[in-house]
């Protein structure tokens, strides 16, 4: 039986022992909204007590992606209005991000085309994590004068070596296989297969489905570029993984170099510093909380509505930012991002702990 509901962004239907979770903008490659983020959020309530629901997908409408990330065009429009709408989105995107983490039933993402930013953030965190040959994962949150976020840094800085840390400052995205690598993903499926996929994990435990339909990856690129990425980037400052690339003579690293130059100075060393304290983090809901200070900074400068500007609104791909320099930057400009945001801390570790508590006097 097919039971559809939802909102016209989000389409919910239940079907065998699944519920699916359908992001529906696919003209903005299913770019999520706050009201979107409320809608997943409730259908994940409704079905984590439903027993008739054993497994939860998450998909994207049309041909080109799962999720292309936030409305940044929402978030360029509140920073410039000095609004409180981009923070209020992400304390509720970061809540639901750490709740898919945790969800108790198997959650599971098919990462067909394009995932980057927000799109991470409601399917990396997931039990199963599916990938295809058209799947091009990112964090380009640096080229928009911002961090990553939605536990961004949590996953890429678990990833193997330094490969997290390159991922993260050159916005750089990956296929299916480095996907794997890093992390990000679990499962290779060829995007002809994801109907029938689809169809068994409606009749099928979520694992077992999955393995009637996975093969091998097409191979990537970063396992052969391990050596230098991992010479390179763990460094104590972004001028000096800089040095480090276009000294190695490799031209795959110079070319990393080279988009380096191209990204916010701010942004570049507020994410390495971001990178660094993540990984020193026990819990995501750690991270989402040490996120969450540094996202609501980045509304007050100016290059976050710089960098949307000429990404998204008027598309020049010039962006003029502020400082122009890595030198410009100082060690009090990047410790700023870290200080509590004046609507307050996320809470989210604080709160876990709380039930976490509350759990084990119950079980006294």
């Amino acid at each position: 039986m097919i039971v559809p509901t939802g909102t016209a962004d989000v389409l919910l239907r239940t079907e065998g022992r699944a519920g699916i979770i359908t992001l529906n903008r696919p003209r903005a490659i299913n770019a999520l909204t706050h009201p979107m983020v409320l809608a997943v959020d409730a259908a994940l309530t409704e079905w984590e007590h439903d027993p008739a629901v054993a497994t939860v997908v998450i998909e994207g409408a049309g041909e080109r992606g799962l999720c292309a990330g936030g409305d940044i065009r929402a978030i360029h429009d509140d920073a410039r209005a000095g609004g409180t709408a981009s923070a209020a989105f992400w304390r509720d995107e970061y809540r639901l991000n750490a709740r898919i983490a945790r969800y108790p039933k198997p959650y599971v993402a098919l990462m067909d085309g394009i995932v980057m930013g927000g799109g991470v953030g409601v399917s990396a965190h997931g039990s199963v994590r599916v990938v295809t040959e058209r799947s091009r994962v990112a964090m380009p949150e640096t080229g928009i004068g911002f961090v990553p976020d939605v536990g961004g840094t949590h996953l890429l800085g678990r990833a193997p070596g330094e490969l997290g840390t390159h991922l993260a400052l050159t916005g750089g995205h990956v296929g299916a296989a480095d996907a794997i690598l890093t992390g990000l993903a679990d499962h290779f499926v060829p995007s002809a297969e994801l109907p029938a996929l689809l169809r068994d994990l409606t009749r099928l435990p979520a694992e077992e489905a999955v393995a009637l339909h996975s093969a091998t990856a097409p191979p990537g690129v970063l396992a052969e570029q391990r050596e230098w990425i991992d010479a390179c980037y763990p460094a104590e400052t972004v001028e000096t993984v800089l040095e480090r690339l276009f000294e190695t003579g490799v031209p795959a690293a110079k070319e990393a170099a080279t988009t380096l130059l191209t990204k916010s100075p701010t942004a570049l060393k507020a994410t390495l510093a971001t990178l660094r304290r993540s990984r020193t983090l026990a819990t995501l809901e750690e991270v989402l909380d040490l996120e969450f200070r540094v996202s609501c900074a980045a509304l007050t400068t100016p290059d976050l509505v710089e960098g949307i500007r000429a990404q998204v609104v008027d598309k020049d791909r010039d962006p003029h930012w502020t400082p122009a320099r890595l030198d410009e930057v100082t060690d009090e400009d990047v410790a700023r991002c870290f200080t509590a945001p004046p609507g307050g801390d996320l809470g989210l570790a604080a709160a876990r702990r709380t039930r976490e508590d509350r759990g084990a006097r119950a079980g006294a």
